[in-house]
């Protein structure tokens, strides 16, 4: 990339092999359908959306130098994410995600991620060697970061200089990965994106609403969280202020990606200098539009 990113998106970035049909699926289920590859995970997701509001976003990640991890970066390049400061593996294959959907929402998943756990802190070493910070000059920007990460990189980059001046949003990968977020959840400068599950994952507790979650991870130490519910209100508590929204009705037609779409769409609207409550109102109407399928990557 020629010129600076406007945020850094540190985590997962390899391709998603989704499986959806139309019909409702259980255990066993046999049933026609479509079945895509796609670039994916959290990082590149957010990335993804992030450009189409015109931001110029940056992968912090691990991709292999095999043939799917070249059809990767040039994928990037050409959707304008820039892949200058990756971490390119030569004995280490480009990660993938599969997932079957039906009409009664994800029936199954699984994140193979290994190669981004393998690579562990190389990922951030533009961040310490002075190509976008240093321990002396810490990157003063918006970071992205995903729970695709080990729990170990992420109790480190909750203690480390080299974030101590950033502008950290956070998303688990999924609830099973939830709890890998306990260090960050009190980290003075992270806002923390969950939905309902992996807030109570979190909390070690079940939660009837956004809004209980949210005040309840409040109380818990964190700075700034948002809390979604699927098709029921989302919640923000941000140091003592509580603020919700409801998302709009729309048919669901897809299910993976909308947290990233939203939370994208929200460090967006802020990037832009929106309104609290407008940044919440934007980051809903992404995530509608992106389970409806008009939003298209």
């Amino acid at each position: 990339m020629t010129r600076a990113p406007d945020i850094l998106c540190i985590g997962s970035v390899l391709w998603d092999v989704i499986g959806r049909s139309a019909s409702h699926m259980r255990v066993g289920s046999d049933v026609p359908g479509r079945i895509t590859r796609v670039p994916g995970g959290v990082a590149m997701n957010i990335a993804m959306t992030l450009r189409r509001f015109d931001l110029r976003p940056a992968v912090l990640t691990a991709i292999g130098s095999d043939p799917e991890g070249r059809e990767l970066v040039e994928t990037c390049t050409r959707l304008g994410i820039g892949t200058d400061f990756a971490h390119v593996s030569s004995d280490l294959p480009t990660d993938v995600y599969m997932a079957v959907e039906g009409a009664n929402g994800l029936i199954a998943a699984i994140a193979d991620a290994h190669s981004l756990e393998a690579a562990g802190d190389k990922i951030l070493r533009p961040l310490a060697d002075g190509r976008l910070g240093s321990a002396e000059a810490p990157y003063p920007g918006i970071i992205a970061l995903d729970g695709n990460l080990t729990e170990a990189l992420l109790a480190e980059i909750a203690a480390s200089p080299l974030f101590s001046k950033a502008d950290l949003r956070v998303a688990p990968a999924s609830p099973g990965k939830a709890e890998r977020l306990q260090p960050l959840l009190s980290h003075p400068r992270a806002t923390l994106y969950l939905n309902l599950e992996e807030a109570g994952i979190l909390c070690q507790a079940e939660f009837r609403s956004a809004k209980q979650a949210a005040e309840a991870l409040g109380k818990r130490g964190a700075n700034r969280v948002l809390v979604t519910d699927g098709g029921r209100p989302c919640a923000e508590a941000h140091r003592g202020t509580l603020r919700s929204a409801t998302p709009p009705e729309v048919l669901v037609t897809r299910i993976t990606g909308a947290g990233d779409s939203f939370m994208a769409a929200h460090i967006a609207a802020e990037f832009a200098g929106r309104a609290p409550e407008e940044a919440l109102d934007r980051a809903l109407a992404a995530a509608a539009a992106h389970v409806s399928g008009e939003a298209h990557q």
